[in-house]
Order: structure tokens, then sequence, then C-alpha cells
């Protein structure tokens, strides 16, 4: 059974920067998918970034350039790198897993999410 939980969520000024993790467990070592997604007030949730046990990374046009995907392997943590930070991505962010089967990870259905966590970009 995949578990999720992030971590590391909190406020920030435009233009800072933040990380935000997710300890992943029980997730097949070989074959994976795992992103990022958020979701803001009176919007619906959208992926961000995704990695596969390939290390085959995907980002959001919105975000390319200044978020960074990553998977720690021996620390079981997913993390998203967050740089040059603008209000509107002020949302909840949650991490998602699920065993890789075909395709590629943005296009997948993820059953396996963790509790989210907010993040606030504001002067």
């Amino acid at each position: 059974q995949i578990q999720l939980s992030e971590s590391g969520g909190g406020s920030v000024q435009p233009g800072g920067s933040l990380t935000i993790s997710c300890a992943v467990s029980g997730y097949p070592k070989h074959m994976y998918c795992m992103g990022w997604f958020r979701q803001a007030p009176d919007k619906e949730r959208e992926g961000v970034a995704y990695i596969d046990d390939y290390g085959t990374l995907n980002y959001a046009d919105s975000v390319k350039g200044r978020f960074t995907i990553s998977l720690d392997t021996a620390k079981n943590t997913l993390s998203l790198q967050m740089n040059s930070l603008k209000p509107e991505v002020t949302a909840i962010y949650y991490c998602a897993a699920e065993p890789r089967v075909r395709g590629a990870c943005y296009a997948a259905v993820y059953n396996n999410w963790g509790q989210g966590t907010r993040v606030t970009v504001s002067s």
C-alpha cells in the first residue's frame, strides 16, 4: 500500500524560494510514477511536476525553469523545489504516486495521495 505525507509548506514573499517534501512508502521501486499537484482556491486541481523510475521529468508550462521535482530513493522522499515564487502559485500542494503501467506519468490516473501542504506567496 502506497502512503504519502507532505511537509514543508508555509508562507513566503514573492520572488522567494521554498522546498516542499513528501515521505513516500510502499511504492514499487522499479516501476512508478510520482507527481506534485496543486489546488488553488476556487480552482480545479492541476498537475505541476512528474517523475518516473526512468528519471523522466515533466513540468507544467507555467512552472518550467522555476520548479524542480526530485526523488531521493535512499530516503524515500519526493521533493519540489520552487524558485522565483509568484502570488498566483498560492495553493494546497499534494504529492501522489502510482505504479507505472504505460504511457507518460502526466497522463496517469493517481489513486494514492498525501493530505496536502499549504503554500502561500504574499507580501
